[in-house]
């Protein structure tokens, strides 16, 4: 599948985004081991979701769908051949904890893209706590979970901030001797910690360590899931720098440790309001109000990694079109992603006309917000990966002329409905298949 945009309008209207891909996955899992039956409405229906719910199944677990709410009969999850994680290295760095945890004996493979992906950060610490676990040469896929035996808590301080691999350490923990403790050097999403309360576990939080007490079993729970911030997030940018949009994202998530898109687009000067906020479950959602103007260029630093991990291809766009030089450092975790995303977006900016400077850790990209075209026409490669393809069709707000998406099939695993709601916001965007 490839994209194909129209230059130039505006973004108008509300919308709710697709729901949240990283509490869905824990949903799910979370719900498989607790012990009884589980609700969850508004799941979200993408690829990567869609695989952590066929793995529950493979192991044994009843899921049923209606109208968009999923009953989960948790419990009694046993050993599968393999499991195929699709594109989702989520799954297969949290089912690896839980696999760990529970005894499951399994090989978790998955497609080109995540078989390419780092997975030692996840298997040398639950080897530690005693789980029988290998990966391939250089540290990468297939992971292979055997028999492990009752494992062993420990204490973990997390080499490179990842959420990913703090939770799988957590999961793990649940079945662990005594206590799992991770600390982190910055602070990285909490999904995790907030979905165990909701399930019953005994876990705890202070500040940059978050620790579990094996043996606690889990409760079945019924809540609800936000729009995710991280595919708003797209929106977001288009919105505040294209001239006449204005658009409402409503019951998106706002949980403290996602929002550096909106603080860092404040940060360019994008006009932003949060409203209403509330709750949904254990977590914290709003509505979202953007509204069009010029943006500047500011320089984003370590610190402001964590918390937009996911949104910087979208942030890479905004600062194209913001007036000025923007900056990026320490984010080598970027390399590491569906794609090595500072290569995949310096090249597609490069393509459609923006000057930039990859390095090792980041990007340094020259503004053009004084012209109102900042993109030139141009065909871009999203290299699988569905936030850089999300990313480079909010370009043609500012474009020249046509761009074109090429590879854009993986938009179905965080934003099945991308192309439709884009269209109904003003987007002029078409998919098509050579």
């Amino acid at each position: 599948m490839h994209f194909i945009i129209s230059p130039g309008g505006s973004l108008k209207g509300e919308l709710r985004a697709a729901s949240d891909k990283s509490i869905s996955h824990r949903a799910v899992l979370l719900a498989s081991l607790a012990d009884g039956v589980s609700e969850i409405s508004n799941l979200l229906q993408g690829e990567d979701v869609r695989a952590t719910i066929a793995a529950v199944r493979a192991c044994g677990v009843e899921v049923r769908e209606d109208r968009g709410r999923m009953t989960v009969v948790g419990g009694g999850l046993h050993s599968v051949e393999e499991i195929n994680c699709g594109n989702s290295g989520t799954l297969m760095r949290l089912f690896s904890g839980v696999a760990a945890g529970w005894r499951i004996k399994t090989r978790l493979v998955g497609d080109e893209s995540l078989m390419k992906r780092p997975m030692q950060r996840v298997s040398n610490p639950l080897s530690e706590m005693g789980a029988d676990i290998s990966v391939a040469e250089g540290g990468i896929p297939p992971v292979v979970i055997g028999d492990s035996g009752r494992l062993c808590g420990m204490t973990h301080t997390l080499p490179i901030a990842s959420a990913q691999v703090k939770s799988a350490l957590l999961l793990a923990g649940l079945r662990a001797e005594g206590e799992t403790t991770v600390i982190e050097s910055l602070a990285t999403r909490d999904h995790t910690e907030r979905m165990l309360e909701v399930f019953g576990a005994n876990v705890r939080r202070e500040e940059l360590k978050a620790t579990v007490v094996g043996g606690t079993a889990l409760s079945p729970a019924r809540f609800g899931i936000p729009a995710d911030i991280s595919s708003a997030a797209f929106l977001m940018v288009g919105a505040a720098m294209s001239e006449g949009s204005e658009i409402l994202l409503k019951e998106t998530g706002i949980n403290p440790t996602r929002i550096g898109i909106i603080e860092l687009l404040r940060r360019m000067g994008a006009q932003i309001e949060v409203l209403n906020l509330r709750e949904m479950g254990a977590e914290p959602v709003a509505d979202i109000h953007v509204i069009g103007g010029e943006l500047r260029a500011i320089n984003m630093k370590a610190s402001d990694v964590p918390a937009a991990i996911d949104e910087f291809p979208a942030l890479f766009i905004a600062a194209a079109a913001a007036t000025g030089e923007t900056t990026l450092s320490g984010a080598a975790e970027l390399r590491h992603k569906e794609s090595d995303r500072i290569q995949a977006m310096a090249t597609g900016l490069k393509k459609l006309g923006v000057s930039c400077e990859q390095s090792d850790d980041g990007i340094v990209i020259e503004g053009r917000g004084e012209k109102s075209a900042v993109f030139s026409a141009g065909e871009v490669d999203s290299q699988g990966d569905h936030r850089i393809a999300m990313a480079f069709a909010m370009a043609a707000l500012r474009a020249k002329g046509e761009i074109t998406i090429r590879h854009c099939d993986n938009v179905a695993t965080s934003y099945p409905g991308f192309v439709k709601q884009a269209t109904a916001a003003g987007l002029r965007i078409a998919a098509e298949r050579d």
